[in-house]
C-alpha cells in the first residue's frame, strides 16, 4: 500500500546528483533526514535537513559506526502501511514514516582496487547502509529505495507527477536492483576476505558485479547477454575504452578477452596476438609492432580474416594501415597515435579499444556455470619463465630453439586443449586447437604451417601420452619439443625423441584450457 512520501532519508558516499535530488524533494515539501557528510553537503548548499540523531534522539557513536541502526529508522522503513498493528506500534513508540530511502554504500570495491591496508579496507565495509537498503527493499510496497544516482531523475519525475507518490512498478524494480547491489557488495567483501586468508574453497562462494553494458544478443541471436564487472578488478576487456566502431558483441568481448590474456604473456618487446573463436591463430614478437603483426598474420592468413588483433604497444600509422588492409573485427592496444586512429576511423564498423595490459602472474579466480552450480578455480598464473625447465633428451636445445620453446609454451597456454603450437623465430607457424586427439592437433597445426614447420619447435599444453603425437611433430619438421611430461609412457616418448634427434624439455606444469 503506497501513500505520498513525506520524509526521505539520504545517506550517500557518492554525492553525484545529490543536490539536484535534494532540491527537487524540498520543492515537493518532503522532509529530508541525512547523516554525516551528506548532511554537511546539504546544509552547505542551503538545503534544510534533519540529522539522524535528531530523529533517533541518540548521537552518532563509535566514529559513525552506529548512527542509523536504531528502531526509529528501521521501524520507519519496515512498518507496513495499512497494517493496524504495525501502525499502532509505530505511534506508540513515536516512530515517523520514511517513504524514500536514498543510500549508496561505502566505497569498498574502490578501496580494495587502490591496494589499501587491511584496516582501511575493513573500515570501508558499510553496515548501516545495507541494513537500511534491505529493510526498505523488503517493504517496497510502501517505501521507495534508491541505490544508484542514475535513478534519481526517474524517481523525481514520478514524485512530481504522482502527487509525491511513486508507482508500484518502479518501487519493485528499484527493490530488485537494491537487493542485487547489496548482494554484489557482500560478494566483493567475502571474496576479498577469502583472498586475504588464502581460503582456497570457502564453504560459501558469492560473486556479483555491476552492469557494464547490455549486449545485442549472446553467442547466437536468440540468446540474451550482458557484460558485468567482477568484484576483483583486472586490466583487460572490462577496463577497455571503445574509441571508435560499433558496439562490441558477446563474441567480440569473449575473443578480445582471449587475445588480451595471451598478449599479457609478452612484455619484453613488440608483440601481436590474432584470435579467432577464442583461440590464437597467430602470435609473434619482433623488433616493431608492424613486423609482429605481419609475422602473426602469416601463421594463418585465412583464419585471421574477421579476427581480433591485440598489440602490446602504441598503434602507429604503418601498423594501422597494414591491419585495416583486411576485414578485422577489433583492434585492442594500450594506446594509439592520432594518425593511426584516423586510419582506423575510415573503417566505421572496426572497433578500436584502448586498455592497459594485465599481469600474467596476477592472482585471481575464474568462474563458469555448470548445471545447478558454479565451477570455480584459481587463475592459471603459471609463467614459463618461472618454471624449472628440464632437458630429458640426449640433445640439448640450441639457444635459438630454447627461446622459441619458451615462446611456444606461452602461446600454448592460451590455446584450447588439446593444444599444439609450432613456432620459429619468435612467431607461430602452425596452431592446432581443441581436438579430441593430440595427434590430430599435431597434424592440423602441421597442415596449416606447411613448409614453415621445417626447422620449427613445438609446444604441447599437456604430456604426450604416447610417442605418436611427438612423431607426428617430428615428421612435420620440428627439431625441439617442450611439454609438461608426466605420462606413464614418458620413457617411450623420450626414446622416440632421441631416435628422431629431437631436443625435448619438460616443464612439469601443464596448461589445459577448456
Amino acid at each position: 500500500m503506497s501513500q505520498p512520501v513525506t520524509r526521505a532519508l539520504i545517506s550517500v558516499s557518492d554525492k553525484t546528483g545529490l543536490l539536484d535530488l535534494a532540491r527537487g524533494l524540498a520543492k515537493l515539501g518532503i522532509e529530508i533526514i541525512s547523516t554525516g557528510g551528506t548532511a554537511r553537503a546539504l546544509k552547505e548548499a542551503g538545503i534544510g535537513t534533519l540529522d539522524v540523531s535528531d530523529v533517533t534522539g541518540f548521537p552518532e557513536i563509535m566514529d559513525g559506526r552506529v548512527k542509523t541502526l536504531h528502531p526509529k529508522v528501521h521501524g520507519a522503513l519496515l512498518a507496513v502501511r495499512g497494517n493496524a498493528e504495525h501502525q499502532a506500534a509505530r505511534k506508540a513508540h513515536d516512530i515517523g514514516e520514511i517513504g524514500l530511502l536514498v543510500v549508496n554504500l561505502y566505497p569498498f570495491e574502490e578501496t580494495v582496487a587502490k591496494g589499501a591496508s587491511w584496516d582501511e579496507t575493513i573500515e570501508n565495509i558499510d553496515i548501516g547502509g545495507p541494513a537500511m537498503i534491505r529493510a526498505a527493499s523488503k517493504n517496497h510496497n510502501s517505501v521507495t529505495v534508491v541505490v544508484d544516482p542514475q535513478d534519481y531523475a526517474a524517481v523525481l519525475r514520478e514524485l512530481e507527477s504522482g502527487k509525491s507518490e511513486t508507482s508500484r512498478e518502479l518501487r519493485r524494480k528499484l527493490a530488485a536492483k537494491a537487493f542485487a547491489r547489496t548482494a554484489a557488495y557482500d560478494a566483493a567483501i567475502s571474496q576479498w576476505l577469502a583472498r586475504q586468508l588464502k581460503l582456497e574453497a570457502p564453504d560459501y562462494f558469492a560473486t556479483g558485479g555491476k552492469l557494464i553494458q547490455t549486449l545485442r544478443y549472446g553467442e547466437n541471436p536468440h540468446q540474451t547477454a550482458a557484460l558485468y564487472s567482477a568484484p576483483e578488478a583486472r586490466a583487460g576487456i572490462t577496463s577497455a575504452k571503445l574509441l571508435q566502431g560499433k558496439e562490441l558483441s558477446y563474441n567480440n568481448i569473449n575473443d578480445t578477452d582471449a587475445a588480451l590474456e595471451c598478449l599479457a604473456e609478452f612484455r619484453d618487446g613488440p608483440a601481436c596476438v590474432i584470435v579467432k573463436h577464442a583461440n590464437p591463430c597467430g602470435v609473434a614478437t619482433s623488433a616493431t609492432l608492424l613486423d609482429a603483426y605481419k609475422n602473426a598474420f602469416a601463421c594463418d592468413t585465412v583464419s585471421a580474416f574477421g579476427g581480433i588483433v591485440a598489440l602490446n604497444g602504441i598503434l602507429d600509422e604503418a601498423t594501422a594501415k597494414e591491419i585495416t588492409g583486411i576485414f578485422t573485427e577489433v583492434i585492442a592496444v594500450p594506446d594509439v597515435t592520432p594518425e593511426a586512429a584516423a586510419i582506423v576511423a575510415a573503417k566505421k564498423n572496426l572497433r578500436l579499444l584502448v586498455t592497459p595490459l594485465a599481469d600474467p602472474r596476477g592472482k585471481g579466480i575464474t568462474v563458469r556455470t555448470v548445471a545447478g552450480g558454479l565451477l570455480v578455480q584459481s587463475r592459471d598464473d603459471a609463467v614459463v619463465d618461472d618454471m624449472e625447465l628440464k632437458t630429458v633428451t640426449k640433445r640439448q636445445p640450441t639457444p635459438a630453439e630454447l627461446a622459441d620453446l619458451r615462446f611456444a609454451f606461452r602461446v600454448a597456454k592460451h590455446v584450447k586443449s588439446n593444444a599444439i603450437v609450432y613456432a620459429r623465430d619468435g612467431a607461430t607457424v602452425g596452431i592446432g586447437a581443441g581436438q579430441m586427439s593430440r595427434v590430430d592437433s599435431s597434424r592440423i597445426a602441421a597442415s596449416k604451417g606447411g613448409d614453415a614447420i621445417k626447422g620449427s619447435v613445438v609446444a604441447s599444453d599437456a604430456f604426450f601420452p604416447f610417442p605418436d603425437g611427438l612423431l607426428a611433430a617430428a615428421s612435420a619438421g620440428a627439431t625441439a619439443v617442450i611439454q609438461p611430461g608426466g605420462s606413464l609412457k614418458d620413457a617411450d616418448v623420450i626414446k622416440a625423441a632421441d631416435a628422431a634427434g629431437l631436443a625435448m624439455i619438460f616443464t612439469g606444469i601443464r596448461h589445459f584450457r577448456h
